[in-house]
This record gives C-alpha cells, sequence and structure tokens, in this order.
C-alpha cells in the first residue's frame, strides 16, 4: 500500500506501483478474512488503484 497519494503523483511511476498495488490486493482478498481491518486495507487498496488509473488516464 502506498503511504501518501498527492495530486502531483507522477504517472511515470504508474505500472510498477498498480502492479505491487494489485499483487497486495489479491493477496489480501485471498486471505479469506473479513474483519473490518481487513476490509478497510482492501478498501484502501481498491481506492489507491482507482486514483492512479483515473489520475494516469489509464483504462483497464
Amino acid at each position: 500500500m502506498l503511504d501518501n497519494l498527492e495530486s502531483n503523483y507522477n504517472c511515470a511511476n504508474a505500472g510498477e506501483d498498480l502492479h505491487r498495488l494489485k499483487q497486495e490486493l489479491a493477496s489480501m482478498r485471498g486471505s479469506g478474512q473479513a474483519d473490518p481491518e481487513t476490509q478497510e486495507q482492501i478498501n484502501r487498496l481498491e481506492n489507491q488503484i482507482a486514483f492512479i488509473m483515473n489520475k494516469c488516464d489509464i483504462n483497464h
């Protein structure tokens, strides 16, 4: 998970960051835990992925 995403995010890092975030998300979803803390982390990862994709105009 990235600590701090700002409006001045550098899209040059998007490929590497998205790959890492998606791996983390898959791992968290695959753990089978449904406790509130895990769900909060999943939501944050999904939000970070969406932010980068929107900011950097990535459509997949």
